[in-house]
């Protein structure tokens, strides 16, 4: 755990990171039941914040300290600061799951258990590219696979689903997944 801690910390302090909102989430906010929330892999806030201005009480978890201490202290947020490679979600907690930009596939079939009746699930992350497409990793471990993301989620009602060309903040160009579903 330390040393993804301070891989993290270093990534944080030396990376652009984005600022505005997850705009997959901006766009889907409207279908989430509003109250307990997870910004899973939170970073330094950006999507927890937005949520905590639109009424959720947030579960904001990320393994770096660095990140987190860039998360407002609010009575809506909860900041978490642990290895999601060791945590758990708790079973039908949450109205709403967001995780944009990591992959962690232990907490797949943890985030449908841990919807309630009627929760979301935004997820968005990176798919593996070949050609000329810049991969923020080179271990596949971290990187999904053609329609993984939308078989992952089988059982849950799907509102959205891509996979499509974007880019990133260096300006290279990627390929991501994003999903929204819900649970029924």
């Amino acid at each position: 755990m330390q040393e993804d801690k301070v891989r993290w910390n270093e990534r944080y302090l030396e990376n652009p990171m984005p600022q505005t909102v997850s705009p997959l989430l901006e766009k889907y906010i409207e279908h989430a039941k509003v109250g307990q929330a997870i910004d899973i892999a939170c970073g330094m806030g950006r999507n927890t914040h937005y949520l905590a201005d639109k009424g959720f009480m947030v579960d904001a978890i990320d393994i770096s300290d660095h990140a987190l201490k860039s998360v407002k202290n609010s009575s809506m947020i909860n900041k978490i600061n642990t290895d999601l490679d060791k945590y758990n979600l708790t079973p039908n907690r949450y109205d709403l799951i967001v995780n944009i930009n990591y992959l962690n596939r232990r907490l797949v079939s943890q985030m449908k258990e841990a919807l309630k009746s009627g929760g979301l699930l935004v997820f968005e992350t990176f798919i593996v590219a070949h050609g000329d497409f810049n991969m923020p990793t080179t271990n596949l471990d971290y990187l999904l696979r053609k329609n993984e993301l939308l078989h992952s989620f089988i059982g849950l009602d799907v509102i959205y689903y891509e996979e499509k060309i974007d880019v990133n903040l260096r300006g290279e160009k990627t390929k991501i997944a994003s999903i929204v579903a819900k649970k029924a």
